[in-house]
This record gives C-alpha cells, sequence and structure tokens, in this order.
C-alpha cells in the first residue's frame, strides 16, 4: 500500500510535503531491498541538501546504501530516535521519517506521484 498523499523518487524515498517543510523517508520497498537496517548516519541540524543529494547512509545487515534528498532545502529536524532504533525503518517506513527539510524555492522537481511510483515498484519486483 503506497501512501496517495505523498511524493516519491525512483530511488524509492518519500516526501510528504507541508507548507515550506518537507519530511522524508524510505519506502516500504526500499526497506525491504535492504534488509534489516541496523545503523543510520543522519544528517546535521543546518546542513543544506541538494535535490538528489546525500540525505542519510543507511546500514543494513546486507550493504550500506546512501538516502537521498527528494527535495532541496536546509534541515531543520532530524529523527533522533533512529539513532537508537534503526529499525523503526524497518517496522514502520511511512512513519518513521529520517529527517525535515525547510525546502529551497527549485526544491521539489520531479517527484513522482504515488501511481506512477506504484509502476515503478511493480517493474523493478517484475525483474527480481
Amino acid at each position: 500500500m503506497i501512501p496517495q498523499e505523498r511524493k516519491y523518487t525512483k530511488d524509492h524515498e518519500w516526501v510528504l510535503i507541508d507548507g515550506d517543510t518537507a519530511t522524508v523517508g524510505i519506502t516500504d520497498y526500499a526497506q525491504h531491498s535492504l534488509g534489516d537496517i541496523v545503523f543510520v548516519e543522519l544528517p546535521a541540524v543546518g546542513d543544506t541538501i541538494e535535490a538528489g543529494g546525500r540525505l542519510a547512509v543507511v546500514e543494513s545487515v546486507k550493504a550500506a546504501s546512501d538516502v537521498f534528498s527528494a527535495v532541496a532545502g536546509e534541515v531543520v529536524e532530524v529523527n533522533e530516535a533512529l539513532e537508537d532504533a534503526p529499525e523503526k525503518l524497518n517496522e514502520e517506513p511511512w512513519d518513521a521519517f529520517i529527517a525535515k527539510l525547510r525546502i529551497a524555492p527549485q526544491g521539489v522537481e520531479g517527484l513522482l506521484d504515488a501511481t506512477a511510483y506504484a509502476a515503478l515498484v511493480a517493474e523493478e519486483e517484475a525483474k527480481e
């Protein structure tokens, strides 16, 4: 089930936009592909991130993977709970965000809606 109110990237990040703030996390498909997540390297509050730039690093039992920002902006909050409980990204991928960003003026171009993202996931699952 893919939430309709969010936007998505081709790299399997989700973004929930509320005014000038974007909450960013990884999708259920991403967490499933990664396997058990054991560590998250969060950005620092105040960091400026470009759309498509590295936001965080997620380490799983399989590998370490970069999480790319779905939007351009300044990090205004990080999910500090992930430092002690990175498995929240596996357990609650639609609720366990990584960071919140104040969106830059050019910040939200090229995102997929839920229908387009569902088609992307179906295509990738068909390849497996």
